[in-house]
């Protein structure tokens, strides 16, 4: 039973282990547990987790409702209304085929109205991503309004048009977690249908919780939202017991691991490789992940003629990540735009000198770190010869990072995001 003093969460979640893509996943996960023994949390989702058993935290999987009681859910078919709230009343802009007061788009529409049916999700993120968001959205918040909760936190925007949604119909606080924006991923110059909505969800949102005050940044500058709203809550990390393997070979290995896309900036470490390798020719370079630049790598490695100096794993799963990380020399994060970067917390959970970028939001907690421009290829390029040659450098570095390990933790997360819910009420 529900004490009375806690407060009762509403939470959606796309990613939750053991299906992940990258770090949002992760993330979600270790807030929930952290925030088990300070409040309620119903966690929407939409694949169900089996086996999973954290006191206090309740996880739904969308999939998991059958027809019949999708079927007690909806008596009609209710469309999202835009109206009822001066920021946000104005239509998405570009999307004009539907009436002004109906939300985005006709794809939007065509899918909130269509037959009701059992939520059916294989893979996250292929195929239609816009109509699986929608179709979420449409579920969950049927689902929700016979629940009972004070506060709804939504992650990322795959999770937005509910929180958006129950905001309006309950007049419950909307908080937004901003683990990774458009312009991340896409860049400054984007404005689609995700950056509409995120702007759209802003505007509406009581608080907002980048992930760090870089993100925070980028939501006031790339959004034009209210930094009196935006309160910024680093990451904390699972404690782990790491330890060392012994190498395949005697050679020195630098790692990138994380999607290889755009914003991880995945060229400017093949770059950097490069001019390594004509300094020292006995090193040898991993990327593991997968993305749309995979292949563009594998190509510029083989025009280079680094094919016997690169490896390209694929996706890794913890484990064979545990044991990459158990060879490692030097860790790279040449994001582009990072708003955190969980991987290089890792690395330093490993004792492995980090080299990231000066746009990442991990920068204001391992300021141990040596830390570049992402574009700089040379300045990159010294860093790693300095970590594998300097046995001091790497020693200061090391230490200095596993100093600030010690407030990263997904409690310290827990308690600050409490603080956000409690400070609803008052004015900005």
């Amino acid at each position: 039973m529900m004490e009375n003093n806690r407060k009762r969460i509403l939470m959606f979640g796309w990613e939750f282990p053991p299906v992940i893509s990258g770090g949002l996943g992760v993330a979600t996960l270790g807030l929930c547990k952290a925030m088990a023994p300070l409040a309620d949390v119903l966690m929407i989702i939409p694949k169900n987790v089996p086996n999973f058993n954290i006191p206090n935290i309740e996880l739904v999987g969308l999939n998991r409702l059958t027809a019949q009681e999708l079927g007690l859910l909806f008596n009609q078919n209710i469309a999202f209304k835009m109206k009822g709230n001066a920021a946000t009343e104005a239509p998405l802009k570009s999307y004009t085929q539907v009436q002004s007061d109906e939300f985005v788009d006709q794809k939007f529409y065509d899918v909130y109205h269509s037959e009701v049916k059992p939520f059916e999700i294989d893979i996250l993120y292929g195929g239609n991503v816009i109509s699986k968001v929608i179709e979420f959205a449409r579920i969950s918040v049927q689902y929700c309004l016979s629940k009972q909760f004070d506060v709804i936190h939504a992650h990322d925007w795959m999770t937005f048009l509910p929180a958006m949604e129950l905001k309006r119909k309950t007049g419950k606080p909307m908080v937004l977690h901003i683990h990774s924006t458009e312009y991340d991923r896409a860049g400054a110059n984007s404005r689609n249908w995700v950056y509409d909505l995120e702007k759209k969800a802003m505007e509406l949102a009581d608080r907002i919780i980048p992930v760090s005050r870089y993100t925070g940044n980028v939501c006031a500058q790339h959004y034009g939202i209210n930094p009196a709203k935006i309160m910024p809550v680093h990451n904390g990390i699972d404690w782990v017991h790491p330890y060392k393997k012994e190498k395949p070979t005697h050679d020195k290995y630098v790692i990138f691991f994380g999607r290889v896309t755009m914003q991880k900036g995945p060229e400017y470490f093949v770059e950097a490789a490069k001019k390594v390798l004509d300094v020292l020719p006995n090193v040898r370079f991993v990327l593991a992940g997968s993305g749309d630049l995979l292949r563009p790598m594998i190509e510029r490695t083989a025009a280079y003629h680094l094919g016997d100096r690169f490896f390209f794993t694929d996706f890794l799963d913890k484990s064979k990540l545990n044991q990459l990380l158990a060879i490692a020399d030097v860790y790279c994060m040449p994001s582009v735009s990072e708003p955190f970067g969980l991987s290089a917390v890792e690395a330093v959970q490993y004792d492995i000198p980090t080299i990231i970028s000066k746009t990442s939001g991990v920068a204001e907690v391992l300021t141990g770190s040596l830390i570049v421009d992402y574009y700089d290829v040379d300045k990159f390029a010294e860093y790693i010869i300095a970590a594998l040659q300097g046995d001091g450098l790497r020693a200061s570095v090391v230490n200095a990072n596993k100093h600030s390990l010690q407030s990263i933790t997904w409690e310290n997360c827990a308690k600050k995001v409490m603080e956000v819910y409690e400070g609803i009420n008052s004015k900005f």
